[in-house]
């Protein structure tokens, strides 16, 4: 800077500008009891032990590693470098996705959707739960989410303002609502009530007669059914969406994604699908808070959608594959578990001998350096659990059963 300025400028200024001070700065009540994401901590933790040279093998999170199909590949790269595609887009995202998105429900859950009116492209569908939340909750209103569930639900119901109230799933219930129970609770201040088959993190895949079961008790009890599907795909022969329910439209609205069954996590693609009621409302929302996904995106998103079967079963043999691995890693483990599990994990009851699915993720982190994920950040249903993910070759999965069964 300039000497002859700086002589102008007031030496108190000065002064405060070297102490180099932070702004001290209270953040908003809606973030109270709202923590920082734990893998976003515990990745970090990880990245410190990698530079101090561990290699800690991370079996954690569910991020595919297998790449998407060429074919989509290739049309993200032809109309990207299109010089008219690269403006603002349409808030209801592209008639192509969408005509994709309607055919893909037709031709695989057998749901019919109105393009125009019935769907809603999402930039995730991650996105998608804190735009409901944010349409529908006021101060005070309660949502079902369940324990064990995607920690996404109850971050998203606090920062909208909502009162979390969680609905126990259990083994011993087939990690299936307890209606019974949720028949002798107070009912009338609840909204909105989350369920997510196949489940997560527990694998649990649903029957028709579940889906029956949850419609009919949404409709008796006035409460909009938030059904996260993102797993519908990954080891399981027969994808279902809550949709399919007769009426279901009345009070469903279902989340569904590219992320897992199409190896396009990182695109953020994802979708909502219910009545025009509901999609118009929810794009009050979300259209001031963004504008729009990247044309080629969707259009690179359309071409996965009319992938054939060929690639589900493709992309599920070697899960399977994978899955073997880890069941042998689970044993080492003298772990139990239900070895038909769907989605991209495998849920697993630890051994006797310690206090919680925390102390024996940690021992095999600092022992191993493998890090596998403690059921608790589930809720406390999940205390006594462990999930390892299946996003690892088996190889590395190989990899970790060697590491294991030194330390052990």
């Amino acid at each position: 800077m300039n000497n002859e300025i700086i002589s102008k400028i007031p030496a108190s200024i000065i002064a405060a500008s070297a102490s180099r001070e932070c702004l001290q700065m209270v953040v908003s009540k809606r973030l109270e009891g709202v923590g920082e994401y734990y893998f976003s901590q515990k990745l970090r933790e990880i990245d410190d032990m990698n530079k101090a040279g561990k290699q800690v093998i991370n079996l954690g999170i569910g991020s595919p590693d297998l790449p998407p199909h060429p074919d989509v590949v290739k049309t993200l790269h032809e109309e990207a470098m299109k010089p008219n595609q690269h403006g603002y887009q349409n808030y209801k995202g592209s008639p192509v996705l969408r005509n994709a998105i309607s055919t893909w429900y037709k031709k695989w859950y057998n749901v019919t959707l109105n393009a125009d009116t019935e769907i809603l492209p999402l930039i995730g569908s991650k996105e998608g739960i804190m735009h409901i939340c944010m349409t529908y909750i006021n101060a005070g209103d309660q949502v079902l989410i369940p324990n064990p569930g995607y920690p996404t639900y109850r971050s998203a119901v606090t920062i909208a303002g909502g009162n979390v109230i969680e609905y126990t799933l259990t083994e011993a219930n087939n990690w299936y609502p307890d209606f019974a129970a949720l028949e002798k609770t107070d009912l009338q201040k609840v909204k909105l009530m989350f369920v997510n088959y196949p489940q997560m993190p527990t694998g649990k895949m649903p029957t028709r007669e579940l889906f029956i079961q949850l419609v009919a008790f949404a409709r008796k009890h006035q409460i909009l059914l938030v059904h996260d599907n993102p797993y519908s795909f990954i080891l399981n022969d027969n994808p279902m969406s809550l949709l399919s329910i007769e009426g279901a439209k009345d009070v469903v609205i279902e989340l569904n994604s590219l992320s897992k069954s199409h190896n396009m996590a990182g695109w953020r693609i994802g979708m909502l699908a219910g009545a025009k009621e509901r999609i118009d409302e929810v794009l009050r929302f979300k259209s001031n808070m963004d504008s729009g996904m990247f044309l080629p995106l969707q259009l690179a998103a359309a071409k996965a959608l009319q992938l054939s079967e060929y690639f589900h079963a493709g992309v599920n043999k070697i899960y399977k594959a994978r899955r073997e691995k880890v069941i042998e890693l689970l044993q080492l483990l003298n772990c139990s578990f239900d070895a038909n599990q769907a989605g991209l994990f495998i849920w697993a009851a630890i051994p006797g001998g310690y206090k919680d699915g925390y102390e024996l993720s940690d021992k095999v982190l600092y022992q191993s350096n493998v890090f596998i994920t403690p059921g608790g950040i589930f809720g406390n249903a999940g205390d006594k659990y462990i999930r390892i993910s299946l996003c690892s070759s088996e190889e590395k999965i190989a990899e970790a059963i060697a590491r294991v069964r030194e330390f052990l």
